[in-house]
């Protein structure tokens, strides 16, 4: 049996009301009104931005009491010598040797002279004290004014720790300057002795030990290749 189009509306509205009063007898569009009040987000007011305030206080960096109260470490190579006081009169040399480019280089046959020369005088040296020779570099004479000393000689004759080492040169006048044992090398005070004596790129220097912390310094000079002369120090 075929349906007219007209009945089917009707009944299609008439379960539609009998849906509604049913869904109103069960209370559900309360239910659902309420459940779309509790879910819905609440609108927010304006947030005003506030300044950002930084704090500074001092807080204590040490965590474990046992090192709370102990001196904060140093993390610093500590180097304690006896300082050398050089007398006025040295303080005079003019600072024109340590400019670079006014650097003098001997030549192959000077610096050979010297060296053959210098150990010449160490053969012929008296006593038993303990020597050697040490050609003049550059680095020397000009610039930083710094002398290392030949390791094995340090490490067996001289002391372990930094301090005064006198140089003595052919006249017999005395030049402290500062020994550093860990570089194995003479530091302050050995400008002086350099500039006084007028050392260049070339000259050799005999070295020799006479008490602990003393050195006799005979120097021979490069330029007497040049005017073949005979140095005294040989007589030594």
């Amino acid at each position: 049996m075929v349906v007219s189009k007209q009945n089917y509306e009707d009944l299609r509205k008439q379960r539609l009301e009998e849906n509604k009063k049913r869904m109103e007898e069960l209370h559900l569009p309360q239910l659902t009104q309420a459940l779309k009040t509790a879910h819905s987000p609440k609108p927010s007011p304006m947030k005003r931005t506030q300044p950002r305030v930084i704090g500074k206080e001092m807080v204590e960096v040490r965590r474990s009491s046992r090192v709370a109260n102990l001196p904060a470490p140093v993390y610093k190579e500590v180097v304690i010598y006896e300082r050398v006081d050089l007398p006025k009169g040295r303080r005079k040399y003019s600072y024109s040797r340590r400019d670079l480019a006014n650097r003098v280089y001997a030549s192959d046959e000077a610096r050979e002279y010297a060296t053959t020369k210098a150990e010449e005088v160490e053969v012929n040296l008296q006593g038993d004290h303990p020597s050697f020779v040490k050609p003049m570099l550059p680095s020397h004479v000009t610039g930083g004014f710094w002398l290392g000393l030949p390791g094995h000689f340090c490490r067996k004759h001289l002391p372990k720790n930094d301090g005064t080492v006198t140089l003595i040169d052919e006249e017999g006048e005395e030049f402290p300057t500062v020994y550093l044992s860990h570089k194995m090398g003479l530091s302050g005070g050995w400008r002086g002795f350099s500039i006084h004596h007028e050392l260049v790129d070339g000259d050799a220097l005999v070295f020799q030990l006479i008490q602990p912390t003393t050195f006799k310094v005979y120097i021979i000079r490069c330029n007497g290749h040049e005017h073949g002369e005979n140095n005294d120090a040989s007589d030594a």
